[in-house]
C-alpha cells in the first residue's frame, strides 16, 4: 500500500472523507487508489481485485461523489445508479457500503433481492431513490410490475461479474440492459478476470480503463493454506475435534451440498458447538439470523454452500475450513478470501479424501504452489468416528454426481459445484423461500427435496432424525499456546 495516497488527495467531497475517516480509513488499498480516479474521470472501467482488497468503496465513494457534485431531484422508483450483484448477501453488503459512506448525505439508497416479500419493495419505491443495489432477477420482476422506472440510470455498475456469469444471469443482465438509457458510465468489477468476463465487457464497456491488482486467480499471500488428508467418512469427526482442540471461536466452513451443510451443523451442534447452516435452500430471514449471529459470535461455525462465497464480509476472519474441495477450482480462491481480508492475515484449511486428489491438483496448478500437507495430533479416528459421521446415500449420490462432472469436463467453471443454479434457484434465490418469514427456512428442490433434520415440531423446538437429544452446549476451549501444535508438519 502506497502511503503517500490520502482518500483526501484523491479529491472527494468532504462528506465522504469525513465518513471515510470516521470509520478508521486514512489511505486507500491498491485497487481504491487506481479506480476511484478513474471513476471520477467519468469514463468506463474494467476493474479486477482480489476479494477483500476494499474493491466496493472502489466503485462507492466515487459514485457518491459524482452525486454530490452532480446534483438532481430524486424521483420515486427511479434510480441514477444500478449496481447488480449476483447474491443477496453481496446486494446486501454493497448497500452498506453505501450508508456506511453517504451518511453525512442526503442520498438515498435500497437494497432489492429475491426470496423475501415484494411488496415492502414496491412500497419502498414510491420514495425517492438515488442508488438501487440489485440482484438481476428480482430487478426484472419490479420492472415487469412497472414498479421501477431505469430510464434515468447514469451509472451502472456489475459488481462480481465472473460470479454472474458463472450463476447464469448472463440472459437476465441482457435483458437489464435494454431497459436502460444508451448513454451511459458502466464499471464492471470483478475478482477474476476470464475470457469469459473479457467478452462481456466488450459488450458493455466503451473505451475502458483497466485497472488489475493481482494477477489472474491468486490466493492471497496472507493466508496460510494446508490440507489434511483424511477418509471422507472421518471428516466430520475430524473437524469437530479440531476446532474444539485448538480452540477456533470464528470459523467459516464450505460443503459442497446443501444437504451436507446441514448434516454437518446438526452433527457439530450435537458435539456442544454453536453452529448453523447457510445456503440457497434457506429463507433469506434464517440467512440473515445465521450471518448476524456468526458475526456476534453466538455462532462459533458458519457451515456455508458455494452461494456464500461470495457475499459474505466478516472483519478479521481468522479460519476457512474446505469439508470439502470445491468441484471448479477458482471457487478455492474465492472461498479462502473471506480470510486474509484487508491486511489481515487468516487461515484455510482442507479436508481432503482421497477421491478428491485430483480437485486438489487442479488447485495447486491455478495457484501455481503446492499447499502443505500436515497431520493432527491427538486423532485416532478408529476411537471418535460416530454413526451419523460418515456420508449418507443422499450425499455419497451428490458427491458422486459433481465429481462426475468435474472428470466429464466441467471442471472448466461450466456449472457450478453446489448446483449451479440450483443453489441460487431460478433468478438469485427466489423460488426457494416462501413469501412470509416465518415460513420454512429448509425448502428443497431436485436431488435435495426430502428434509434431512432441522423442522420445526408444533410447540417450534427444532426437530432431528432420530430424535437424538441434543448435548448440552460447551464452548470452544480457549486457544492456549500448548494447542498450537495440533496441527503439525507431516
Amino acid at each position: 500500500m502506497d502511503t503517500s495516497i490520502t482518500f483526501a488527495s484523491l479529491g472527494l467531497a468532504e462528506p465522504l472523507l469525513r465518513a471515510v475517516h470516521e470509520a478508521g480509513y486514512t489511505h486507500p488499498t491498491p485497487i481504491q487508489a487506481q479506480a476511484i480516479p478513474r471513476v471520477l474521470e467519468g469514463g468506463d472501467l474494467l476493474a479486477a481485485a482480489q476479494t477483500g482488497t476494499g474493491k466496493t468503496a472502489g466503485f462507492t465513494l466515487p459514485i457518491l461523489h459524482y452525486l454530490l457534485s452532480h446534483p438532481a431531484t430524486p424521483r420515486p422508483g427511479r434510480p441514477r445508479v444500478l449496481v447488480l450483484t449476483p447474491t443477496r448477501e453481496l446486494t446486501a453488503q454493497v448497500e452498506e457500503s453505501v450508508r456506511l459512506y453517504g451518511k453525512h448525505t442526503s442520498v438515498r439508497s435500497m437494497v432489492m433481492f429475491g426470496g423475501v416479500n415484494i411488496n415492502p419493495q414496491i412500497a419502498a419505491l414510491k420514495k425517492p431513490l438515488d442508488i438501487l443495489v440489485a440482484t438481476p432477477g428480482r430487478l426484472l420482476d419490479h420492472a415487469q410490475q412497472k414498479t421501477l422506472d431505469l430510464s434515468g440510470v447514469e451509472i451502472l455498475v456489475l459488481d462480481e461479474a465472473d460470479r454472474m456469469l458463472d450463476m447464469g444471469f448472463i440472459h437476465d443482465i441482457r435483458r437489464v440492459l435494454k431497459l436502460l438509457p444508451a448513454k451511459r458510465q458502466n464499471l464492471l468489477f470483478s475478482a477474476t478476470f476470464s475470457d469469459e468476463i473479457r467478452v462481456l465487457a466488450q459488450g458493455i464497456l466503451r473505451n475502458p480503463g483497466e485497472v488489475s491488482v493481482a494477477r489472474r486467480n491468486t490466493a492471497s499471500e496472507l493466508v496460510s493454506q494446508r490440507v489434511v488428508m483424511t477418509d471422507q467418512a472421518h471428516k466430520r469427526d475430524l473437524l469437530s475435534h479440531i476446532i474444539r482442540e485448538s480452540g477456533w471461536h470464528q470459523v467459516l466452513v464450505f460443503t459442497r451440498t446443501k444437504h451436507g451443510a446441514n448434516r454437518l451443523a446438526e452433527k457439530l451442534s450435537k458435539d456442544g458447538l454453536t453452529a448453523a447452516a447457510i445456503h440457497g435452500n434457506k429463507s433469506q430471514a434464517a440467512r440473515t439470523k445465521a450471518l448476524a449471529g456468526f458475526k456476534d459470535g453466538k455462532v462459533a461455525v458458519l457451515v456455508a454452500t458455494d452461494i456464500a462465497a461470495r457475499g459474505l464480509d466478516i472483519d478479521q476472519l481468522p479460519q476457512v475450513v474446505n469439508f470439502e474441495l470445491p468441484n471448479v477450482p477458482e471457487d478455492y480462491v474465492h472461498r479462502i478470501g473471506r480470510t486474509g481480508r484487508a491486511g489481515s492475515t487468516g487461515s484455510a484449511l482442507s479436508l481432503v479424501d482421497s477421491s478428491e486428489v485430483k480437485l486438489l491438483r487442479a488447485i495447486e496448478r491455478l495457484i501455481k504452489q503446492t499447499i502443505e500437507p500436515i497431520s493432527v495430533e491427538g486423532w485416532n479416528p478408529s476411537a471418535m468416528v460416530t454413526a451419523d459421521s460418515a456420508p449418507d446415500a443422499r450425499e455419497k449420490r451428490a458427491i458422486a454426481r459433481l465429481q462426475g462432472d468435474f472428470v466429464g469436463g466441467r471442471g472448466d467453471g461450466g456449472r457450478r459445484n453446489d448446483g449451479g443454479r440450483r443453489d441460487a434457484p431460478g433468478r438469485d434465490g427466489r423460488r426457494p423461500a416462501s413469501p412470509s418469514a416465518s415460513g420454512s427456512n429448509d425448502r428443497r428442490s431436485g436431488p435435495d427435496a426430502r428434509r434431512s433434520g432441522g423442522g420445526r415440531a408444533p410447540g417450534g423446538r427444532p426437530t432431528r432424525e432420530g430424535s437424538a437429544p441434543q448435548a448440552p452446549r460447551r464452548d470452544a476451549r480457549p486457544a492456549s499456546p500448548g494447542r498450537s501444535a495440533l496441527l503439525r508438519k507431516d
